[in-house]
């Protein structure tokens, strides 16, 4: 059965895995393509290869608690070797994502400074703030992905380092107008004209942007799938707490997961999360890296024995840290609260 599924479909991975962008406690997503209408079928004899091989005492690899995740997109999910692998069928969308990210790497360039950023805001999101994981009814990785490209795009004249987009990245999120606006690569677009998509004009200049119209307009061309092209904007936007437009697709809301009770959450942990790292930096350049360790507490805690280091080499931003000790900064009341009710997550 399982020569029989593999001899006439593809297997492909997508996500953090190939990116390289994963954490040390992340799954790895994978699909099986094979023609579009066996989709239905299809997930279903990927579950039965899985379990037969979660019965088969002489399996290469240990296969278990596999489970069937009948959600919007349907999965298999399992444990090999204690890695969570998540398996999906036809997700065309996952593989059109990755290349944009690819390709939007190379373009930024910088010794991967794009995906190095990502690592370091995930790792700040799921260790620390406790708000990365659609399934939670938290941010989706690709949401966060497109969030610090939009950092990328509008401030990327004062980006010297991964510490100095999660900082740009803090700052302007625990500010940023949710109830009123939409994030879209173009600039923040106003809920109310969303479906004119009005876009409202940015804090920079259109030619200051990285990303070109030209660049996304391709982007676009290139990895929008048969099926996103073919629905084009027959769906309308699902207006959620926190909506962020996918660069592929202007329908598709990438914070749809974010639930209301979390979205209070999400905006709360960006704020004390921004006024904890302003604190760090207006400290004395030589207490700075302990300090950062201590903001990275947790993820440091948990992955102490897999690498040993000072703290900066996770963020190595020299220049960034030179230029930032200096400002004076006020936690309020409300970050107090915040740190109070999620102590263990963030302080």
């Amino acid at each position: 059965q399982v020569t029989y599924l593999f001899a006439v479909a593809e297997v492909a991975a997508y996500g953090s895995v190939p990116l390289k962008t994963y954490l040390p406690d992340g799954d790895i997503d994978l699909t099986v393509l094979k023609g579009p209408d066996a989709e239905d079928s299809l997930v279903y004899d990927v579950l039965d290869v899985i379990q037969d091989e979660e019965r088969n005492e002489n399996a290469e690899y240990e296969v278990r608690e596999t489970q069937f995740i009948d959600a919007e997109v349907k999965l298999v999910k399992c444990l090999v070797r204690n890695i969570v692998i998540d398996i999906s069928c036809n997700q065309l969308g996952g593989l059109s994502t990755l290349c944009f990210l690819e390709q939007v790497d190379r373009f930024i360039g910088r010794d991967h400074l794009f995906k190095r950023s990502i690592i370091l805001i995930k790792s700040w999101c799921y260790y620390e703030s406790r708000i990365l994981g659609a399934h939670h009814g938290l941010i989706s990785t690709y949401a966060l992905e497109t969030l610090v490209l939009y950092i990328f795009n509008f401030f990327h004249s004062s980006l010297s380092g991964p510490l100095s987009v999660l900082h740009r990245f803090l700052e302007y999120y625990s500010k940023f107008d949710w109830e009123n606006y939409c994030i879209s690569l173009k600039g923040p677009v106003l809920r109310s004209s969303l479906l004119d998509k009005k876009v409202e004009s940015p804090t920079v200049q259109s030619n200051d942007l990285l990303l070109t119209e030209e660049f996304l307009e391709r982007c676009v061309e290139m990895f929008s799938t048969p099926g996103r092209m073919l629905e084009g904007n027959s769906k309308q936007f699902q207006m959620k707490h926190l909506n962020i437009i996918d660069p592929l697709k202007e329908n598709n809301n990438l914070g749809r997961s974010v639930n209301k009770g979390n979205f209070y959450r999400i905006r709360s942990a960006l704020k004390y999360g921004s006024c904890k790292l302003d604190q760090i930096l207006s400290r004395p350049r030589d207490e700075v890296a302990s300090e950062i360790r201590v903001f990275f507490a947790n993820a440091c805690e948990r992955h102490e024995h897999r690498q040993k280091g000072p703290a900066l080499d996770v963020v190595g931003d020299e220049e960034f840290l030179t230029a930032s000790v200096s400002s004076s900064v006020v936690v309020s009341s409300e970050d107090d609260t915040f740190s109070k009710s999620y102590g263990g997550d963030l302080d």
